[in-house]
């Protein structure tokens, strides 16, 4: 879930829990590009790396016409995209940001390899 069941506003990962040391972890982390998706984008997601990419197989599976499917892929493609785009925005700003000394370089690495997913 990515939206809030309340007022529909953004909701941010601010709590990381490990299940088997109990560490806790508070801030605020950026989810990865894909788990940002809508929940139907992330579902058609998964059907498709199933059906190992074969979009006929996938029409067929989910009951849908092709072109149909090809509008579906093509709407989170774009969705895939703008979410990239809004990440390479982000880390140029930060980059900005460590350039004017408004952010430290170790904060701004960390904010980077977060939005990265690499950590």
């Amino acid at each position: 879930m990515i939206d809030c069941p309340v007022c529909k506003g953004k909701l941010t990962l601010s709590k990381l829990k490990c299940g088997d040391c109990g560490i806790v972890m508070e801030g605020n982390f950026t989810l990865p590009r894909l788990a940002r998706l809508p929940l139907e984008m992330r579902v058609l997601a998964e059907q498709m790396v199933l059906c190992g990419g074969n979009l006929k197989e996938l029409a067929t599976e989910i009951g849908i016409s092709y072109p149909t499917l090809r509008r579906k892929i093509d709407e989170l493609i774009a969705t895939i995209a703008k979410l990239k785009a809004d990440d390479d925005n982000l880390i140029a700003s930060i980059l900005d940001g460590i350039d004017k000394g408004t952010i430290k370089s170790e904060e701004g690495i960390r904010r980077i390899r977060e939005i990265q997913s690499e950590i």
